[in-house]
């Protein structure tokens, strides 16, 4: 989800790594800042950023044949060793007539042994290629039947080699903490993200470890007895399966998810503290380290108030339960499942990462209740949560806060124009087009919709969709007709145009002022290049006295308007609160830099100075272009390079003003590292100057000032 040009963490060999390796290094404290910065903007992993982003793959070369209804599932985990052995018992039915039923698993897993419920072993084919497993059927399914396969399993997960995408760990098994996302294909799957199913999984540890899966919880000691392996519900032959042996005075713990079907596919396994809060009739455990347990309550009171605000905003979720659990950081940056919010460890913090946490809560209402039906529906999903944190944003900081988000959004939204977003269904989904279309364009659209129809049939829209198809999956077409319903306007025009199209206009405004016997009157004319576009844009006039605002219906190429002020204008703005997808020339600047963000966590340097120039060609005093150039040239050691490139930074534009103080705390390390103390210990004085805390920014200079900046000498603390 990082490059243009291959499947994210794919075409280059080692790329994951030479992300990680740029946070391993305090010197390059503000790089990571970037690399963050661009998950922020894009929620490229997430938000982009959560793992069901990662549910749809573009790998698998067959066309979906079948449909998993249900799973029974019994996993041994052996966390010491990496090792997993596991039945499923799995219920599916025949989407067409069929010999062969393909499912996707984990190329580090290996079926021993298929069978049906006869007791009949089958014949299996492996293809790693695709990491799938084909299992054929003697008899044959016709459309529309079911069957039921009982697939026994085993193998050892302990890197990102066998993951179904290359250099990102989905899965892993090991001490102190393992985790099995969805995404990551731990057991035999198809239909990623739009397929829901129920299931019974139970998973064995040895003593000291807590299981975290979705549905109703249940634990006991763990043996060797058959009550442990899969059962039929109705039917079958338990004795045609194996006995798993647990491990000894270990525990299984068990999670029923039979009331509804839903995605209650992520197992996460720790040495976790819990902490708990059960305020207003909630159920929320927060499952951390014992290193962030003191964070633990903070995290809590926060997931508790986002809970009440979604619950408000969109009606109750299924169930009042929610874990919140830390991941290790070598994984998603968050992830979802039915109940559970799970974030990287150096989430933890004091400060705490209230948005992320949001977008991740969402999916309990986006994904877990309302699913998408195609690909093509997916912003459905992650436009939803990402338009929610933006709800959220605005609720705890107000407009000021929700504009950023909504800049963000718009930056994401035309990152990429090449598809439009009612096609996104033949992009590659860990392509970073993928992510921006269906989070950040897909927040924008519900930010345009709310604005097209009003606040009161926005909220009744979203409030109906959830409701009506809670527990199902939905189309663009259903959520149209449920706007349509509450707004009493056909909005075809609105889906069509934002969703069939690419790009966005590019607004100016030509006008005169008029002296009248009331005041003034402004007579203008706006004007774009999209010869089919239709919205309506707000106006702001401000003037000596009150601010006035109209409401002008923008069709065609030229749009003329008229306003009535008491005052003398002295600005007008067009769409003062982004509440339409808008090109523009700092847009443009803030797209180029973000791909620049996206080749460097990539570890293509080469890549991310050009996409920086083609900044510095819109805008040549763009102080966050010339800073992020900067930055590669640290990467680079070309400190020379890097130092002028700061400098320029320090004498551009000052937007975003956090480059001041960073760029005097790198030239301080640059001077370090040159051995010219007296000259870093002066820019690490100038920092602190700025009084500017981003990223712990003065904690710092503070720092560097006491002794000098040594390459790699601690981990870099940067959220």
């Amino acid at each position: 989800m990082v490059t243009s040009k291959a499947r994210v963490l794919s075409s280059r060999q080692g790329s994951s790594q030479a992300g990680a390796a740029v946070c391993n290094d305090h010197a390059l404290f503000p790089a990571c800042y970037l690399i963050k910065q661009a998950r922020r903007l894009t929620r490229i992993f997430v938000l982009t950023v959560s793992a069901f982003v990662l549910m749809t793959t573009g790998f698998a070369a067959e066309k979906q044949r079948i449909q998993v209804n249900d799973y029974i599932i019994h996993a041994v985990v052996s966390p010491q060793t990496h090792q997993l052995k596991a039945q499923a018992r799995i219920k599916f039915t025949a989407l067409e007539d069929i010999n062969i039923a393909t499912f996707e698993l984990h190329n580090a897993l290996r079926p021993t042994r298929v069978i049906d419920t006869n007791g009949q072993t089958l014949t299996v084919e492996r293809v790693s290629q695709d990491s799938t497993v084909r299992v054929s059927l003697p008899s044959g399914l016709t459309k529309g039947s079911s069957d039921t396969l009982i697939f026994e399993y085993e193998g050892a997960i302990q890197s990102a080699d066998d993951s179904p995408v290359q250099g990102l760990k989905l899965a892993y098994i090991g001490d102190p903490m393992t985790y099995l996302l969805y995404a990551g294909r731990w057991f035999p799957m198809v239909g990623y993200g739009t397929d829901r199913f129920t299931a019974i999984i139970s998973v064995s540890v040895p003593a000291g470890y807590t299981v975290i899966g979705s549905g109703k919880p249940s634990a006991g000691p763990g043996s060797e007895a058959t009550e442990n392996a899969p059962a039929p519900r109705k039917g079958g032959s338990q004795s045609a399966l194996n006995r798993l042996a647990t491990p000894a005075g270990g525990q299984t713990f068990t999670f029923t998810y039979e009331d509804r079907p839903s995605f209650p596919g992520t197992i996460l396994i720790g040495k976790y503290v819990e902490s708990k809060s059960t305020e207003g009739g909630l159920n929320i455990s927060v499952y951390t380290t014992p290193e962030h347990k003191a964070v633990a309550s903070q995290y809590a009171d926060t997931a508790v108030k986002e809970f009440f605000f979604f619950t408000t905003t969109y009606g109750p979720p299924f169930d009042q339960r929610l874990s919140v659990v830390e991941l290790p950081n070598d994984t998603m940056p968050s992830a979802w499942a039915p109940e559970i919010a799970a974030l990287a460890g150096h989430h933890f913090t004091e400060k705490g990462d209230y948005r992320l946490l949001a977008n991740t809560i969402a999916h309990q209402w986006f994904g877990t209740m309302v699913s998408p039906a195609t690909k093509n529906d997916w912003w459905l999903n992650d436009g939803a949560a990402r338009y929610s944190e933006a709800l959220y944003v605005e609720h705890v900081a107000g407009n000021a806060g929700f504009q950023e988000v909504t800049k963000d959004m718009s930056v994401g939204a035309l990152a990429y124009v090449s598809v439009p977003l009612a096609d996104v269904g033949k992009l590659d989904a860990f392509s970073p087009e993928f992510q921006s279309l269906v989070t950040d364009k897909g927040g924008m659209i519900l930010q345009m919709l709310r604005w097209v129809i009003g606040d009161e049939a926005f909220d009744k829209t979203m409030r109906t969709f959830v409701t009506q198809y809670s527990g199902k999956p939905a189309t663009v077409d259903d959520f149209r007709k449920v706007a349509e319903q509450a707004s009493g306007q056909q909005l075809t025009w609105f889906f069509t145009q934002w969703l069939d199209s690419t790009g966005a206009p590019e607004f100016k405004n030509k006008y005169t002022v008029y002296r009248t016997q009331k005041g003034f009157r402004v007579v203008g004319e706006i004007s774009q290049d999209m010869d089919l576009f239709r919205m309506p844009i707000e106006l702001r006039v401000d003037t000596d006295g009150k601010t006035e605002t109209k409401r002008v219906e923008v069709e065609g190429t030229n749009s003329a308007y008229a306003i009535e002020t008491f005052g003398k204008p002295r600005r007008i703005s067009i769409d003062p609160n982004n509440d339409v997808l808008q090109n523009s020339t700092d847009l443009q600047v803030r797209t180029s830099i973000m791909r620049g963000q996206q080749d460097i966590e990539q570890g293509d340097l080469t890549e991310a100075l050009k996409e920086f120039q083609k900044a510095l060609d819109i805008n040549k005093n763009s102080s966050l272009a010339h800073y992020r150039i900067a930055e590669v040239f640290f990467l680079q050691h070309n400190y020379q390079s890097a130092a002028n490139a700061y400098r320029e930074a320090l004498n551009g534009d000052g937007e975003p003003r956090w480059t001041e103080v960073w760029s005097h705390i790198q030239l301080g390390m640059i001077f370090d590292l040159t051995g010219q103390r007296e000259r870093a210990t002066n820019e690490y004085r100038q920092a602190l100057q700025t009084n500017d805390n981003t990223q712990n920014a003065l904690d710092t200079a503070r720092k560097y000032l006491q002794s000098p900046y040594q390459p790699q000498s601690d981990k870099p603390g940067l959220q």
